[in-house]
């Protein structure tokens, strides 16, 4: 069976409601549209709930065979409404299967009566009417079913659209939270790596410094071999060339011999005649022979020093001159090229300081000037001049042990520049010896003579003043105090602390006690006391009871202003025991670390010991020279 179309003979759209509703509507018009339906149909319910029966004398006949057809005309009483007035709504025109809309009057069931023309009843339909009646209120049933449908639809479509929106924002949520979580763990795992990279990168560096460092080590060595090597070179050829040379001597004093073979004969006539006069003279050499004998008679007594102490002096300056030469610091100032090269030593022994880098630099400088151009004589002439100078400079002890460090690393590397530094140093101040020079009118033709014998400086014929002879002597004295203590790692010092002790004997027993000798005694001790007693313990205890009882007595009863104050300094020292306190500078301070590292007394022990060229101490109450060395 085929489908039926319905068509409406009436207008598209009555009020709100369209009739023919369009195909491309949108879900909001069709909520709104759906809306008013209900309204509508709410609107209508309400309506029927007013309407009321007519007669059926008045009912209209809806037959299609005769006459126009009639719509039924309902009335609906508005209780709400407020004016007189009909509204004026919509009346519905059934023709067969087709639907009119004419217009219905409702009108107050109140004021109903208003109208006498209408009548008391309204039809509300014709007989005819009751199937299409009962068809409009299942068509209207349907509706509602059918709105109610879609309203139950779009409901739950609404749920389940919330739902799923809070679904959606609950997932954004965990998203958002997840993307939180892997981003913190991101930063963490991003700072665990910088910290791994930066602990590599130390690590890294640690490497490498160290690498260097065994570089650094390797090549000084190597450069230790390699002078090693030049001086055995060295050795070896002034061997040979000392063997020429005597060589030669052989040959010329054969020669020599053969022609004073000659002469003889020529002479031996010439001798008989001589022989009367030569006994006239034997009388006058044996009259001068008297009095030179009475000269140094007088200066035997004038100095005072140690023998041993005496012999070495001479030979070192004995060597001082045969090597460097007598007169090598007019020399000095008269070479140019000899000038520049003091010029450049100086530059570095002015800036050394009490940190080891700065000791290790400067001495590979040094030991690189003193492998130049020059001669190595020269050289160590200018060293030991430079270095014997430029103490008089420092403004602290640090410097001066520092000075100690940088001349046992030079010198290790030329051996014979130590005993030209020691020499310069016997030179400059005999204290450093030691040695004193008694005054004596058969010796001296005046005081400023002996003066300038004990190491006064004279400028434009005028002698320096006490005070500034007696810094200078400090300062020396300082130097050889620090000098005699120092100790290398993998260095020897040739000159170690055992020459202190010998030093500090030979001033007790041969010097007299006076201003110069308690000057020298006091800047010794203050510089080298730490280290002798960490070396001798109770008897350099011993020998500075001696120092106290008998030294410090003896000038006790002197007036001189200035003896009482280096006594008063000195007796300060020894009775606050401050040689058990190590001196400021005394150890090398390390740059990378910046800070002083504090050393056992075991470490100590070991470095100033060194039993396989140590002397042994004995002190002998009884002896006139109460220090006595025994291998």
């Amino acid at each position: 069976m085929g489908g039926v179309r319905l068509e409406l003979r009436c207008p598209q759209r009555v009020g709100n409601i369209v009739v023919d509703p369009q195909i491309d509507w949108s879900f909001d018009d069709l909520l709104s549209e759906l809306n008013t339906i209900d309204s509508k149909l709410q609107a209508s319910s309400l309506v029927a709930s007013h309407l009321t029966k007519a007669h059926s004398s008045k009912i209209y006949d809806f037959g299609y065979a005769e006459k126009t057809r009639k719509a039924f005309i309902m009335h609906v009483s508005d209780d709400e409404s407020d004016d007189d007035d009909v509204e004026t709504n919509s009346r519905h025109v059934v023709t067969g299967n087709r639907f009119a809309f004419e217009e219905i009057y409702l009108s107050d069931g109140v004021d109903s009566d208003r109208e006498p023309t209408r009548g008391a009843e309204w039809s509300l339909m014709d007989k005819g009417g009751v199937v299409e009646g009962a068809l409009i209120e299942l068509s209207h049933e349907h509706q509602l079913s059918v709105a109610e449908e879609i309203r139950t639809t779009i409901s739950a479509f609404g749920t389940d659209l919330t739902n799923e929106k809070e679904k959606l924002t609950n997932a954004l949520s965990r998203a958002e939270k997840i993307k939180e979580a892997r981003r913190e763990l991101d930063r963490k795992r991003d700072l665990q790596y910088q910290r791994q990279i930066a602990e590599e990168l130390d690590n890294h560096l640690t490497d490498v410094q160290r690498h260097h460092e065994y570089k650094s080590q390797i090549e000084e060595k190597k450069i230790r071999d390699d002078a090693a090597i030049e001086e055995a070179k060295r050795k070896q050829l002034a061997v040979q060339e000392e063997k020429i040379r005597q060589e030669k001597l052989k040959a010329e004093e054969a020669k020599r011999q053969a022609e004073k073979k000659k002469d003889e004969e020529v002479k031996r006539a010439a001798l008989e005649a001589e022989r009367a006069a030569k006994e006239a003279a034997d009388a006058v050499l044996a009259e001068s022979e008297k009095k030179a004998a009475d000269v140094a008679a007088s200066q035997a007594n004038v100095v005072k020093g140690a023998e041993s102490a005496l012999k070495l002096e001479e030979r070192r300056l004995q060597m001082y001159n045969e090597v460097v030469g007598e007169n090598f610091t007019s020399e000095m100032d008269s070479n140019n090229e000899y000038r520049k090269q003091a010029s450049k030593m100086a530059r570095f022994i002015k800036t050394i300081t009490g940190t080891k880098e700065n000791v290790r630099v400067k001495a590979d400088e040094l030991r690189k000037l003193m492998n130049s151009t020059c001669p190595q004589s020269a050289n160590s002439g200018i060293f030991a001049h430079k270095i014997v100078s430029l103490c008089t400079c420092a403004n602290n002890d640090a410097v001066l042990y520092a000075y100690g460090h940088v001349i046992v690393m030079v010198t290790s590397q030329v051996p014979i520049a130590l005993e030209i530094l020691i020499a310069k140093l016997n030179k400059e101040c005999i204290f450093t010896v030691p040695k004193y020079l008694a005054y004596s009118e058969k010796v001296f033709e005046s005081r400023d003579a002996h003066l300038r014998a004990i190491g006064y400086q004279e400028d434009d014929g005028k002698l320096e003043n006490t005070d500034t002879y007696l810094e200078r002597l400090t300062s020396h004295v300082k130097l050889y105090g620090a000098l005699i203590q120092t100790e290398v790692n993998g260095i020897q010092n040739p000159h170690g602390i055992e020459e202190g002790w010998k030093w500090l004997a030979r001033l007790l027993n041969a010097l007299p006690a006076n201003l110069y000798t308690i000057v020298a005694l006091e800047a010794f001790i203050q510089v080298a006391g730490f280290a002798l007693y960490k070396r001798y313990k109770n008897q350099f205890k011993k020998l500075l009871n001696i120092i106290s009882c008998d030294f410090l007595q003896a000038l006790k009863d002197r007036e001189d202003p200035k003896i009482k104050k280096v006594l008063m300094s000195l007796e300060t020292y020894l009775q606050s025991n401050q040689f058990l306190v190590e001196p400021v500078g005394w150890r090398l301070q390390d740059t990378l670390l910046s800070h002083n590292f504090t050393v056992s007394e075991s470490d100590h022990h070991q470095q100033y010991e060194n039993p396989s060229r140590g002397y042994q101490q004995q002190y002998n109450y009884n002896s006139p020279n109460r220090y006595v060395y025994k291998r």
